[in-house]
């Protein structure tokens, strides 16, 4: 297989792209966090390469104990679609691995760029009704709370929490979506080539609202598509109290962080 390295120190990660690389243009990049899901990201890559030949998949694994790198890697000896790889070893974390996710697909000049969870939570089948949306958009969320949105499979504490905490960031951020917290969302190149990846505050889950509130500051378009969230079947959620309580923490720290961020004109959302 041939491989990209880049080696810096304390981060150190390999990139590597299909070992038989597509004639057709990529036009859409889904960046995949992993951590322990080599049960389920070799069925959500095919999901999503059977939707369209010029989409693919950029997995970011964080070095999984079950080896979900190496079912990748396999995989790509194989496949002859858009399947990569970016196998970090070192400065992990959920965040950290979007972010490093979403440099990557810029470097890569991919025109449309986005994020889902390898868990199945999100159907890679909203996929297209997403895709289609961001004409005339920024960027598009699958969210759970418009109409036509709903949840599966989870228990109401967990929904509560969900409507709380996105009732906490549109009260903190003043962002005018429903679902902020969804982690399934495309963007265009162009507003994410505004965002400072060197320089966010976050490294954690919530590195997903301070992106969003830089975008909206910069007078982005965000538009959202309902979708089925489904409770992870395979696997274990890294998702904790802690986490939560500090993600939900840094909403403050954004806004007076990005306050004077303003390009006189301010985001939309539909």
């Amino acid at each position: 297989m041939s491989q990209t390295g880049c080696a810096t120190s304390p981060a150190k990660s390999t990139f590597a792209g299909p070992l038989n690389p597509p004639e057709v243009p990529l036009e859409l990049l889904m960046i995949i966090p992993t951590y322990n899901e080599s049960e389920n990201i070799i069925g959500i890559i095919e999901r999503i390469l059977a939707l369209s030949p010029s989409w693919g998949v950029l997995v970011v694994d964080d070095h999984s104990p079950d080896r979900t790198w190496a079912a990748v890697e396999e995989y790509q000896k194989t496949c002859q679609s858009h399947v990569y790889l970016l196998h970090r070893q070192s400065d992990r974390g959920r965040g950290k691995a979007g972010i490093a996710g979403f440099k990557k697909g810029l470097e890569m000049g991919v025109p449309i760029i986005g994020e889902m969870d390898a868990d199945g939570s999100h159907a890679p089948e909203d996929l297209p009704e997403i895709y289609e949306k961001i004409r005339g958009f920024d960027g598009v969320i699958g969210s759970r709370l418009v109409p036509g949105g709903q949840e599966e499979g989870r228990p109401f504490s967990r929904r509560l929490i969900t409507r709380l905490a996105n009732r906490y960031i549109h009260f903190v951020l003043g962002i005018p979506l429903r679902d902020i917290t969804s982690g399934y969302r495309i963007f265009r190149r162009e507003i994410l080539q505004q965002v400072p990846w060197d320089h966010l505050v976050s490294q954690g889950p919530s590195v997903l609202q301070e992106i969003l509130y830089i975008m909206f500051r910069k007078g982005a378009r965000i538009a959202e598509v309902p979708i089925t969230f489904r409770e992870r079947v395979l696997g274990a959620s890294t998702l904790n109290g802690k986490i939560l309580r500090d993600s939900l923490g840094k909403m403050i720290l954004f806004r007076k962080t990005y306050r004077t961020l303003d390009t006189g004109r301010t985001g939309s959302a539909l």
